[in-house]
This record gives structure tokens, sequence and C-alpha cells, in this order.
């Protein structure tokens, strides 16, 4: 066997590692490792905007100027915005209330689909289904009800029609999914909402600030800043500035552990003991964060 042949076999049963595609890219990462310096907002494009001739005349406060044609957005507000948005996030995952990561843009379904699985929350990925806050009700009642078409096809239930019922049973749970899977775990309207894309987005957006919902958004130079109540703004067609803007957000929220509610006898309390309890569950918060 020459040396040559040997390389070739050694090569060959070598297996090649290969990057994470986007739809699981935040499952293994170590979102430790996110730096929102302003060099690393630098390199990941996040500074970008649209056109000049395309700029959102509210979102001047966020520019740095303009290069040839294309809007610079100031990295010290991206940076900013991520802070703040970060600390809010924060907080409501602590209240033990829900976040939806919400993107209907092609590019970015995987991207933040895997965030959103990463950080154990609710998402939206398909068509914005309108009413899903404004009539949240009916939504939920049929989210609950492909929960249980979905416990039927587990056990067993779906055997007794004929293979042709069957196959269309299937096919509605696969329709249901693919519209509203993503919101299975998010049982009441969440304490906030996170969004790639204002524009692609701006029904959800509408319905979130007609049921009290904050917004937290990326906005590129062409949007309306004055729509959000977290305003990051960035890139939001560069999947790097996406990426990272996104593992900021998991970063802050890898391990924050939600404030346990009050049981439904907290109503028969005296306010002193009410008070002592959520004192108690404070500091075991903060422990358990420590």
């Amino acid at each position: 066997m020459t040396e040559e042949q040997t390389a070739a076999d050694v090569a060959e049963a070598t297996p090649v590692a290969t990057a994470p595609t986007l739809k699981d890219f935040f499952v293994d990462a170590n979102v430790a490792e996110f730096d929102d310096s302003l060099e690393a907002l630098l390199k990941a494009g996040a500074h970008f905007g649209h056109q000049k001739s395309r700029r959102h005349p509210r979102m001047m406060p966020y520019i740095f100027g303009v290069r040839g044609t294309v809007t610079i957005i100031d990295l010290e507000k991206t940076q900013q915005g991520l802070r703040e948005a970060q600390e809010f996030l924060t907080s409501v995952r602590k209240s033990g209330k829900k976040i939806l990561f919400v993107t209907t843009k092609k590019q970015m379904v995987d991207l933040l689909q895997s965030a959103a699985q990463r950080a154990g929350e609710p998402y939206v990925v398909e068509r914005w289904i309108g009413g899903t806050f404004t009539n949240f009700p009916q939504i939920r009642r049929r989210v609950r009800a492909l929960v249980r078409m979905e416990e039927d096809a587990a056990k067993g239930v779906f055997q007794k029609y004929t293979k042709l019922e069957q196959l269309k049973k299937q096919e509605e749970i696969e329709k249901l999914n693919r519209k509203m899977g993503g919101l299975k775990n998010m049982d009441t309207l969440p304490g906030a909402i996170v969004v790639v894309d204002v524009k692609s987005d701006a029904l959800a957006v509408r319905e979130a600030r007609a049921a009290g919902v904050p917004v937290v958004a990326i906005t590129d130079t062409n949007v309306d800043p004055g729509v959000v109540d977290y305003v990051i703004p960035a890139n939001d067609d560069a999947i790097s500035s996406v990426k990272l803007i996104l593992g900021l957000l998991l970063k802050a929220l890898e391990n924050v552990v939600p404030v346990a509610p009050e049981p439904r006898d907290a109503q028969k309390r005296s306010p002193r003991a009410r008070r002592a309890h959520k004192e108690r569950a404070a500091k075991e918060a903060v422990q358990n964060n420590a």
C-alpha cells in the first residue's frame, strides 16, 4: 500500500465536522460566548441599514451617518438597546410569563425557531394568524385541539378509522403544527413579543400593541421605531446580525429561574404573610440565579 493510498484511506475514514445548520444553530451553541462589544456588532454587520432613500424619519436618532447611499446605524445605540431589552426580558422570564418569538421572514425562520426552542419559549414562524392576541381564547382552543389529536395519534386511537381517514387526520395535524405548533406551551398572552422584522410582521406588532403586550424588536432604518417598546436598532436582513442579537438575548435568559406563582389560597393570607411569601420567593430566585 502506497503512502498516498494510506493517507486517502485515513481521510475517508475520518468524519468531517459540519457546521450546525440554522435550524439547530442554538441547540448546542455556547451562548456565554456571544459578545455585545462594538467590535462584535461591527463584525456581524449590524451597522448596515437600508438605502438613504428608504430611511424612516423617526429612525434619525439611531443613525450614525451615510456611506455612499447606505445608511449606517449607530452601534452605541444598538448596544444600549440590546442591554435594555436583555434587562426587560430577564424581568419577564422571572415573572413566569412567556416570551413569544416571531418572524415570517423566510431566511430567518430556522434561526428564530432554534432560538425559541433553546429558550423554551413559544414562537411563530409561519404566517401570523389574525387574532392570535386579540382573539386568543379561540386560538388557544385550536391549539388544545391539536394537542389532543397528537395524543390520540400516539395512543393509537386513529387505528379504528380507515387508512384514508387516518391519512386525512395526519395531514390535519401537520397543517395545524405548521400554523400554530409553536404556541403549544403558551397558555396565556405572553409577557413580551420579540420580533425580527417590524415591517414583515406589522400585524403581529399591531396586535401586540392592541393587547398591551410589550414589543422588543430589531429595528432597521426603514421602519418606525415608535411602534416598538424596546428598540434594538440593527440590520434585520443579515443572518450574522440577527444571529448575534438573538444569541445575546438568549444569553440574558439562559439561567433565569421564574419566580414561583403564589398559591391559590394566597388571597386568604394577611398582607404581612403575602409580603413575606413574595420576599422568600424573590430570595430563592436570586439564589438560583447566583
